[in-house]
């Protein structure tokens, strides 16, 4: 009678935001103008958060005939080991990935955090000219472009570095554009595949041991600092950074520059 057994698929994003098209079309102008001058080009995104200890692992592995990998039969966290919160910044240009792996709360300030790590142990020696970084973004979550304390930390960036910090987000329910998904993230994905994360060591290594036929490199390192979360940013307080909304699509696309010393 013409019927099968069908299993759902994704398909349907929903109503299309008016800015969609004239946002991709400046992000994709906006990359490669910074490129073209040797400024680094960084999509950042928060992976998924990841159960520690012996829970089942999404994939399959190679191992002897009959004898499986063991495993909890409930996802009950370990209040001893916790969740692993991985965020990831990767360099377009270099085809490098960098991943703070933190154990606390998923926000602005650890988005910010593993930006700072980035550029202490990457971004400083690979651009060292560079006055400018530019960066895309999803629109929501701990980097939402309407997120006061996101802006906030990323001036105390600025004014640490003396970087101008331009920053572009993906309209809404196009996060899958994101770069970092399928350069990054993807390979991470793969690399533990069926691998329960026992430890915080076993995560580090295993993102840092990823790599791909294209020649992606990756390194990452744990992040053991708390993040409160409802952390206010006063109206004042955002009055004084020295941001510059851009004058296509604003609501999207600003600039952050250091503020000066008095």
């Amino acid at each position: 009678m013409g019927y099968q057994l069908s299993a759902n698929r994704k398909s349907l994003e929903g109503g299309t935001n008016p800015d969609r098209h004239e946002q991709f079309e400046f992000i994709n102008k906006q990359s490669a103008k910074f490129l073209k001058r040797g400024c680094p080009v960084l999509s950042v995104d928060a992976k998924k958060k990841e159960l520690i200890g012996n829970f089942k692992q999404n994939g399959k592995v190679w191992r002897p005939q009959g004898k499986p990998e063991l495993v909890k039969v409930y996802d009950f966290i370990d209040k001893n080991l916790g969740k692993a919160t991985p965020y990831g910044v990767y360099d377009v240009k270099q085809y490098l990935g960098w991943v703070n792996v933190g154990i606390d709360h998923d926000t602005a300030e650890f988005a910010v955090e593993s930006l700072r790590r980035w550029y202490e142990h990457l971004g400083k020696g690979l651009y060292p000219k560079s006055k400018e970084i530019f960066i895309t973004a999803d629109g929501g979550g701990s980097n939402s472009s309407r997120s006061r304390l996101w802006k906030y930390c990323l001036q105390e960036f600025a004014n640490e570095t003396g970087l101008t910090i331009h920053v572009s987000h993906f309209p809404p329910g196009t996060s899958k554009w994101n770069k970092i998904e399928h350069r990054l993230f993807n390979h991470i994905s793969m690399n533990w595949k069926g691998q329960p994360l026992v430890s915080m060591e076993m995560i580090i290594n295993l993102i840092g041991n990823t790599t791909s036929q294209t020649g992606l490199k990756v390194y990452a390192m744990e992040d053991t600092n708390t993040y409160p979360t409802k952390r206010k940013i006063a109206d004042g307080e955002m009055k004084k950074l020295n941001i510059l909304p851009n004058n296509i699509v604003r609501k999207w696309n600003y600039a952050i520059k250091p503020r000066e010393k008095k």
